[in-house]
């Protein structure tokens, strides 16, 4: 990933937080084929060797993905994707001094590499289900768990899956939020992105209040 030292995220935390926030990442495998899937992804940000954390998943037993990581030694590409917005350069300030201004796109984002393991135990898997279940329905009026579903419902489901452990071996994070822009321009950029009244636009504008500073 081309990653400026401007936007550059360092803080484990806040990137734990994005994969938290937005947990359907693009799992790339670089097999004979490369393969890209989205998939839901459980962290458990206190496990894994080197500190970083270990995600948790599973795919359908029918894609053929899987094979290829059970091969073994294959390292994992997955792409969590934040809030993003595109820039109108008629919001910078600096537009009416030189018009030396370009459209441009905010973004943020996290990378996770990793060597993959395939894994079929039960128990494991019921574990996992539950845990990103429970992940998504916490808050909910009335949350759902797996163990609402028969048990021998829930058993067939478990024969059709495939598990996905990666213990994070490294983690990037990519927040360009106009931070290589002057205050005033990127205060043209928030007010912008809030009359657009859209909810990722807000959310990227909120982004930007938060990385960048007065001049």
């Amino acid at each position: 990933m081309y990653l400026p030292t401007a936007f550059a995220e360092d803080r484990l935390e806040v990137k734990h937080g994005l994969i938290r926030a937005y947990p359907l990442g693009m799992l790339v495998i670089a097999g004979a084929a490369p393969s890209a899937d989205l998939v839901p992804f459980a962290l458990y940000p206190d496990e894994g060797d080197a500190g970083l954390g270990v995600l948790r998943a599973h795919i359908a037993r029918a894609n053929p993905a899987w094979r290829t990581l059970a091969a073994g030694g294959v390292e994992c590409l997955v792409v969590f994707q934040g809030p993003e917005a595109y820039i109108s350069p008629s919001w910078y300030a600096s537009k009416a001094a030189s018009h030396k201004v370009v459209p441009t796109w905010n973004y943020a984002m996290v990378q996770v590499r990793g060597a993959a393991r395939i894994v079929e135990d039960a128990a494991w898997l019921r574990r996992q289900l539950g845990d990103l279940t429970a992940m998504q329905e916490n808050g909910l009026p009335e949350p759902w768990a797996v163990s609402d579903a028969p048990a021998d419902f829930v058993d067939g489901l478990l024969k059709a899956i495939i598990g996905i452990e990666i213990p994070i071996a490294s983690i990037a994070g990519k927040w360009k939020v106009s931070q290589n822009r002057s205050t005033a321009d990127a205060e043209g950029v928030v007010a912008g992105l809030r009359a657009r009244a859209e909810p990722m636009a807000a959310l990227v504008a909120e982004r930007i209040e938060a990385e960048v500073k007065p001049d």
